[in-house]
């Protein structure tokens, strides 16, 4: 199907209509370009269809059916509470496909032929599309994305899960084993324990084990609370119906089985050997950092070019390799790339909070955060990592809300701010994002609302509220 005329030549053509594929072709339209997009399956891609939105809009229903649960400390007290499964799904569809019909609106309000279907290269300026139709092209960006890593001896299909059909379920299972421990398998396996899934998840070493150790620690808690059983220094070994029996000779039975153990560059059928284009050893497309690959008239972007495999950074991307395939001086220099982990407590990090002689760190407990109190949200903290001269390398956030608070870290960091700039900055009140501000000053020495200690360093004070 294709949405507006076929054209003969287009000056850029866009493969995959995820979040950056079509941030790409919006912003070479706005360019004057004309532009083809060709997607597969649904626009938007995994971002807006089975990944970042429903994963987040379940995560934000399973919140609410749990705190309503327990929230006998605030005066609350309710009874009967239900779920209707079925509506759940029927609401996590509805959204993705109002996201879907609004980015098919951007590029028809855009001019952007969009064709349904699989790109394959016959040469470096010649697609061949579903349908047999040929288009020509004078630049190309490549944004096919990822898909979930399968694993030798449960693969996909069967009874096991992907974390797409994981994020697709019309019931609420009684149990489930999560293979994989990485952020997709946390947030997944937190948000079926709030509905009432007894969750078990599989780690080869441990839970989140690229993360800071101490906010990993308060989301095991947490996690443990909820009634996650967290499996380490295991592996699965084979598979017998609904029950796996892993490396350490335990046998786990479990109504839902999902391998959540990473994500895979998506290449597959577009015949990349017909262009100059570049794998490294791992699959991932290389590009300099203007986006181009070794072809001179294709770029690309997003998870298919490599680490960190985020929809953020591929709508940046995809903005800049419009603005190169258009001509302009663009290149993708980002200093960072924050990332936000939907945990409980979420987890959000901007640059990097790694001390070293040359790098202090300063921390804030919630403890001490009247906002955190009041909503009974206290376990978490900021911390903030910067050099002797008080510019600021990395912020990390765990609390509530960190989501939206990091944003002020990765703009520090980019504009080169200091401790004093985030300090001297008035933060509204009462707020979650007022820990930024205080976990500043405490590096400063003059920290108000939390004791660190005369001459003490601000990693070593009383968790005491003052």
């Amino acid at each position: 199907m294709v949405m507006g005329s076929v054209p003969e030549e287009v000056d850029l053509a866009v493969i995959g209509g995820g979040v950056g594929g079509y941030v790409a072709a919006i912003r070479g339209a706005q360019l004057g370009l004309s532009v083809a997009l060709v997607e597969k399956d649904k626009l938007g891609g995994h971002c807006l269809n089975y990944a970042c939105i429903p994963s987040k809009t379940l995560i934000h229903i399973a919140d609410i059916f749990y705190e309503i649960q327990h929230s006998q400390n605030f005066g609350i007290s309710a009874s009967g509470v239900s779920l209707d499964a079925k509506k759940m799904l029927e609401w996590r569809m509805a959204v993705s496909k109002k996201l879907e019909e609004g980015v098919a609106f951007l590029c028809k309000s855009n001019q952007i032929d969009v064709f349904k279907g699989t790109a394959t290269f016959l040469n470096s300026n010649s697609l061949q599309l579903t349908d047999g139709v040929t288009l020509d092209f004078k630049k190309a960006i490549i944004a096919t994305g990822s898909e979930p890593s399968a694993l030798k001896g449960f693969e996909f299909g069967n009874g096991v899960l992907d974390y797409k059909q994981a994020l697709m379920l019309d019931h609420v299972p009684k149990s489930m084993l999560i293979i994989g421990a990485g952020y997709v398998a946390v947030e997944i396996g937190t948000l079926y324990a709030k509905l009432g899934t007894k969750v078990t998840i599989l780690a080869r070493s441990d839970v989140l084990s690229r993360f800071d150790k101490d906010a990993v620690q308060l989301v095991k808690s947490r996690m443990a609370e909820l009634g996650v059983n967290i499996v380490t220094g295991a592996t699965p070994v084979s598979r017998s119906g609904n029950v796996v029996k892993i490396s350490s000779g335990q046998d786990i039975n479990a109504e839902a089985i999902v391998v959540a153990t990473g994500l895979s560059p998506y290449t597959d059928g577009l015949e990349l050997k017909n262009t100059k284009v570049k794998l490294d050893e791992k699959g991932f497309i290389v590009v300099d950092n203007s986006l181009k690959t070794a072809d001179p008239d294709i770029l690309a972007i997003g998870d298919v070019v490599g680490e960190p495999m985020l929809a953020h950074k591929a709508m940046r991307q995809g903005v800049v390799a419009a603005e190169v395939a258009a001509g302009k001086s663009a290149s993708y220099d980002n200093m960072v790339v924050p990332a936000v982990i939907f945990s409980d407590p979420e987890i959000a990090i901007a640059g990097s909070i790694e001390q070293t002689s040359d790098v202090k760190i300063t921390k804030f407990p919630l403890t001490a955060l009247g906002r955190a109190i009041s909503f009974g949200e206290t376990r978490g903290f900021v911390k903030i990592a910067y050099e002797d001269d008080g510019f600021i390398k990395g912020i990390e956030i765990v609390s509530p809300d960190a989501n939206s608070m990091i944003a002020e870290a990765a703009l520090a960091i980019e504009m080169g701010a200091t401790l004093e700039d985030i300090a001297d900055t008035i933060h509204p009140h009462p707020t979650f994002s007022e820990s930024v501000q205080e976990a500043a000053e405490g590096a400063l020495g003059r920290g108000i609302h939390f004791f660190y200690g005369r001459g003490e360093s601000p990693d070593k004070g009383d968790t005491r509220e003052k």
